[in-house]
């Protein structure tokens, strides 16, 4: 997960050179959209040979690889400061053992379909908490119909007026736990590290790396030691954590970067989407009607609750360029 992507840009020297990146941002947009959407797809496939505690531990370990194989050729260091550290462990549980794990376990019981969809409710849960914690979040008529809206979706995707029936409610919950954890991780991140002078990568960094001391210490604890490892659900918890923990945090860095944390965002509405297709594709998960209408429905509500106003400070939309991330 990032933790200041857009600060760290707005803070570059506005006439510092710049390298043009090899592929255009709409294709790494595009790329962002697959690897994310997959990430539910390589969860659930990994789910089917390991814990869920050992899915996350994998995707955490190849992920933090990844991220001190770009620190090593940037030659960027870790953090310094006993108070970044201590925030930072807050934010990795926050941000990523916590929601990582309990998406593990929602694919226990629920279709990955179901998963990707609860996942875009982040911008919901994000909009409802920053109006109670930030004082400069004012609520409007839009937003907050926004915000109606997208919980009305989240109601059909459920199946509420059937009494929810044939829905795990336990995996569902922990899905939509995990899609509000990550708005509570951005908010923490938002108070604490907005003035950090370290770098979005070291950041970023201790931030994986933190979170997986916090899996290491947590999994031997509740499993047991594989006697096999099968090599399909391996890949799946390889590719999660190298493409959607590692590489993704890269790529989405460089799309805040380029083209501004609005543009940045947009890759929440294409999650759930790609996400159902997988899973109905490949995984051959069951489709009914109120799934792909509800998740317009939510998808609607939280492009809403991301209007705000034209002469509103533009610095403040960093927090949001990382909310949809899985």
């Amino acid at each position: 997960m990032t933790t200041a992507a857009t600060r760290r840009t707005a803070s570059a020297p506005a006439l510092a050179p710049r390298r043009r990146p090899a592929l255009d941002w709409r294709i790494r947009f595009g790329l962002l959209s697959l690897i994310w959407g997959f990430s539910f797809l390589f969860i659930k496939v990994g789910t089917q040979a390991y814990a869920p505690f050992q899915v996350t531990l994998g995707r955490l370990v190849f992920g933090t690889a990844v991220l001190a194989a770009a620190m090593a050729l940037k030659r960027q260091g870790l953090p310094r400061g006993t108070r970044t550290w201590g925030h930072l462990t807050v934010a990795a549980f926050l941000l990523n053992a916590l929601p990582f794990s309990l998406f593990a376990y929602s694919e226990l019981t629920i279709p990955s379909t179901l998963a990707g969809i609860c996942n875009a409710t982040s911008p919901l849960w994000g909009m409802a908490l920053s109006l109670v914690a930030l004082s400069e979040d004012r609520p409007s008529r839009r937003r907050v119909a926004g915000l109606g809206i997208g919980f009305l979706g989240v109601l059909t995707v459920l199946g509420a007026w059937q009494g929810f029936e044939g829905l795990d409610l336990t995996g569902t919950a922990m899905a939509l736990l995990a899609s509000l954890s990550y708005p509570v991780g951005w908010i923490y991140v938002r108070r604490t590290l907005a003035g950090s002078p370290h770098s979005h990568l070291s950041l970023t960094g201790a931030q994986l790396l933190l979170a997986t001391v916090q899996l290491a210490v947590v999994t031997p604890l509740f499993t047991t030691l594989p006697s096999r490892f099968p090599l399909v659900p391996l890949l799946s918890v390889a590719a999660l954590g190298t493409l959607g923990t590692g590489l993704a945090v890269l790529v989405q860095y460089g799309l805040v970067a380029e083209v501004g944390p609005t543009t940045g965002q947009m890759v929440t509405y294409f999650i759930p989407v790609i996400a159902t297709a997988a899973g109905v594709a490949v995984l051959g998960e069951s489709l009914t009607w109120s799934t792909p209408v509800g998740a317009a429905v939510v998808l609607a509500g939280a492009a809403l609750t991301q209007a705000r106003p034209r002469s509103g400070p533009r610095n403040r939309t960093w927090l949001r360029a990382g909310r949809s991330q899985t």
